[in-house]
């Protein structure tokens, strides 16, 4: 069984359970592929690649009803917010984005930069609003506020917090949709020196299987950067919800490199192969 495009939330949009995020060499030929494969997803990211930018220009001249276009800022003041947004339209020469995702916001934002976000919506330039946090906990006062439709979580086989301080509060009727980042831990969880005794590491496919695996996940963000490593990725769709013997073992394995890997080793050992100007060296996964 593999996974179909499901219904983001309270937003209604048909998307791609696999999204492909811009954060190392995702290219304009990646994009297209990417399309092709069923997957309209796209998260333009804290990294812009440019690559990236020239594949979703491309692909909304022909199909760009057919996309979802998440667009990440930090901006934490409104002016900031709006010029960076009307930059990101002229640069993909688009009308709106679909998303528009304030980046880690582990507080409340500012009401400024909310109202600011709110007028972009209003004026037709952003039509939906998303977060992202790395504080779980935060996520309840987002809920109960209903302040966003899209949230961007970190879950993971080695962290998965989220199935109890997030999902659980999930309600049943107007829900947000559901955003999964870091589903390999930066790689942390492919390198064979962090695996058990006689363990061998799971693929991107499997983590991006676990996430998918569980009903509160809409969405995993994958981020290759190397066409091999799209479509090894992409398995992942026709894989379909893993077996609870799989589940079983991706929960073992994360388990045992949380607790003997530390999240900030695997964080900075990705951050530091990035090449600003272009991608990043093989085995490098979000």
């Amino acid at each position: 069984m593999s996974f179909d495009k499901v219904t983001l939330g309270r937003t209604g949009l048909k998307v791609s359970r696999l999204g492909v995020g811009s954060f190392y060499g995702v290219d304009a030929a990646m994009v297209e592929e990417a399309m092709e494969r069923g997957v309209n997803y796209f998260y333009w990211g804290a990294l812009r690649m440019p690559g990236m930018a020239k594949g979703i220009h491309r692909m909304a001249k022909k199909r760009r009803s057919d996309m979802v276009l998440a667009m990440h800022t930090h901006a934490r003041f409104g002016y900031g917010l709006s010029r960076l947004i009307q930059k990101g339209l002229r640069k993909l020469d688009i009308e709106y984005i679909d998303v528009l995702l304030l980046g880690l916001h582990n507080k409340r934002p500012s009401q400024r930069l909310l109202d600011t976000a709110f007028e972009l919506r209003e004026k037709g330039l952003v039509r939906w609003l998303g977060v992202s946090a790395h504080n779980r906990l935060i996520f309840r006062e987002y809920l109960e506020e209903k302040l966003f439709d899209i949230l961007h979580v970190r879950y993971n086989a080695a962290h998965r917090g989220a199935e109890v301080e997030v999902f659980p509060l999930l309600p049943e009727t107007d829900r947000p949709g559901i955003v999964s980042l870091t589903n390999t831990r930066w790689g942390g969880l492919l390198k064979p020196k962090n695996m058990p005794e006689h363990e061998t590491p799971p693929t991107a496919s499997d983590c991006y299987r676990f996430v998918l695996s569980h009903p509160d996940a809409d969405v995993a963000i994958c981020a290759p950067n190397s066409m091999k490593q799209l479509k090894e990725d992409l398995q992942a769709l026709q894989g379909g919800p893993m077996s609870e013997d799989e589940l079983a073992r991706m929960r073992r394995i994360g388990d045992y490199v949380h607790e003997r890997v530390p999240a900030i080793k695997d964080d900075l050992g990705a951050i530091r192969t990035i090449r600003w100007r272009g991608c990043a060296p093989e085995q490098r996964r979000m």
